[in-house]
């Protein structure tokens, strides 16, 4: 968002303030985004899938239908998310099923996706019958990622059909067998680390390429990023459809929604401690939990690192956890109790994994039209709270 477009959002929200704390998504933002994904499906010929894990914003499901091609589900509820609310084609992928989704998976999804040849034999002959394409993962044991918990090809990992335990004899036609590969193994990464892991893909498994009808080449990529290689991704998608006559899927999650969201909150408390504490009325554990699980240092409006602008302050949760810090930023002026603080690219992996720990109460979510006008969308209270309990 530009300098310009900051200060319009932030004199918007001075003349219709919403509650605090508030998720916001800008439509004008979203737009952007998909503008750019559905450049690139129409460039390289491949089909974008939504991936709900990083933002299930069902609200706007019906403007990315517009330019994307459907979703990716890692589970049921996800599945059952995209069936109600988008509509298009619906693919699902878990580290196992049970009998009991498994029944209730094959009817709303198009393309299913198994983790393991066990899980393939288990539900082999009820998947056939459907008609549904089927998939299986694979793990190249290739990655060029930092970080283990993000790591889907670490040592020992329970994601994807290693070559060692790989069955090339399993694939056919449709109704006949597999039809398709899947793999996930990028995590915010521009297109280099997708050319080199294709490469290992390609060396180990090219053997059933010409059995299947799609390769999926899963998500982490930052397309929407401004440093984003979005020709070199063009050419590696022509390069498999035209080698192995194959339709291409990726399922970007970030890069839908990628700086698209803000998070606006309320200074509740000032206090000194070794330094200036300012204690916000949203949490880092509740509401942005991958400051603390990645972690990182999410950007504020108009703030500074440490010491860059001359008033410090160290930026706190109001939970009971006491590393409930989201971090340290400078300012121009001094904070005051009631002053509003707005987070920047809150849109993914914000309302997807926040939770009501010591029973803090969800973000309000709400949406900025391209007219300008917010909306909200959807409150929460205590019996949000008190339903997730016995």
């Amino acid at each position: 968002m530009t300098l310009d477009k900051h200060n319009d959002f932030i004199a918007d929200l001075t003349r219709n303030p919403l509650p605090s704390p508030c998720y916001i998504v800008d439509e004008g933002l979203l737009i952007e985004n998909l503008k750019t994904l559905r450049k690139v499906a129409d460039a390289s010929g491949c089909k974008v899938l939504l991936a709900q894990k990083a933002f299930s914003m069902f609200s706007f499901y019906p403007l990315i239908a517009e330019y994307l091609d459907g979703t990716t589900s890692s589970g049921l509820h996800e599945a059952m998310l995209s069936h109600e609310y988008m509509g298009k084609e619906n693919h699902v992928f878990s580290a196992a099923y049970s009998d009991e989704e498994f029944v209730a998976i094959l009817p709303i999804c198009s393309h299913i996706v198994f983790n393991s040849f066990s899980q393939w034999d288990r539900f082999r002959d009820e998947a056939l019958k459907s008609g549904k394409s089927l998939g299986i993962r694979i793990n190249p044991e290739f990655s060029t990622q930092e970080g283990e918990i993000y790591n889907p090809c670490a040592k020992g990992s329970r994601l994807g059909v290693t070559l060692e335990n790989f069955r090339f004899n399993e694939f056919g036609e449709r109704g006949t067998g597999l039809d398709g590969i899947h793999f996930h193994t990028l995590c915010q990464q521009n297109s280099d680390a997708l050319k080199a892991t294709l490469h290992v893909v390609e060396e180990k498994f090219s053997a059933c390429f010409e059995k299947i009808s799609w390769l999926n080449m899963g998500g982490g990529h930052h397309i929407t990023r401004k440093d984003y290689n979005t020709k070199e991704l063009i050419s590696l998608i022509k390069y498999f459809k035209n080698k192995y006559n194959l339709e291409v899927y990726i399922e970007p999650g970030e890069a839908i929604a990628l700086n698209a969201g803000f998070l606006i909150c309320t200074v509740l408390d000032i206090i000194s401690n070794n330094g200036e504490i300012a204690i916000l009325d949203t949490s880092a554990a509740c509401h942005m939990p991958d400051v603390l699980e990645m972690p990182y240092r999410p950007q504020i409006i108009g703030s500074g690192t440490p010491n860059e602008k001359p008033h410090n302050y160290t930026l706190t949760g109001l939970t009971c956890l006491a590393g409930d810090i989201i971090e340290k930023y400078s300012f121009d002026n001094p904070l005051k109790i009631g002053d509003k603080l707005i987070f920047e690219d809150m849109a993914i992996y914000s309302m997807v994994k926040n939770n009501t720990f010591n029973g803090i109460n969800l973000p309000t979510i709400a949406k900025r039209r391209k007219s300008g006008k917010t909306e909200i969308v959807q409150r929460f209270g205590y019996n949000d709270f008190k339903g997730r309990l016995s």
